[in-house]
């Protein structure tokens, strides 16, 4: 049973994750990169728009049961998106000083559902190192 709501998680997230790319490109972001990992951690898509670089954390929940999607950004996770995104650019010897870090927020019953809810934040932890 846990391995079929796993399964779902995943496919969730993979949903989310095309949903906020498409989302965020209609708002004029160009999409580079999706799901980049470094010994640090993750980030879902990487972009860049008319300012630099965009490194940008999707959360979904299907329910506010447990707060919803803004209460799954942690002071932790925030940490690892910030240590992840310095080892991009450090990686491919960009500067550090056009970036930031948002998180595409989508609270709703199902990914693709009439009543799923958008909220984007930008620059959601202080200015990258």
């Amino acid at each position: 049973m846990a391995r079929i709501n796993t399964h779902r998680a995943q496919e969730s997230g993979r949903e989310a994750e095309q949903l906020a790319a498409k989302w965020l490109q209609q708002r004029g972001l160009e999409l580079i990169e999706r799901n980049y990992h470094a010994p640090c951690g993750e980030i879902d898509l990487v972009m860049r728009d008319n300012t630099g670089w965009v490194f940008v954390e999707v959360r979904y929940r299907n329910s506010n049961r447990f707060g919803g999607a803004s209460s799954s950004l942690t002071a932790s996770k925030l940490r690892r998106l910030r240590s992840t995104a310095e080892h991009y650019l450090q990686q491919r010897k960009q500067s550090a000083s056009a970036a930031r870090i948002d998180a595409l927020l989508i609270d709703g019953p199902a990914v693709n559902d009439a009543s799923t809810q958008i909220n984007w934040i930008k620059n959601i932890s202080c200015a990258i190192h």
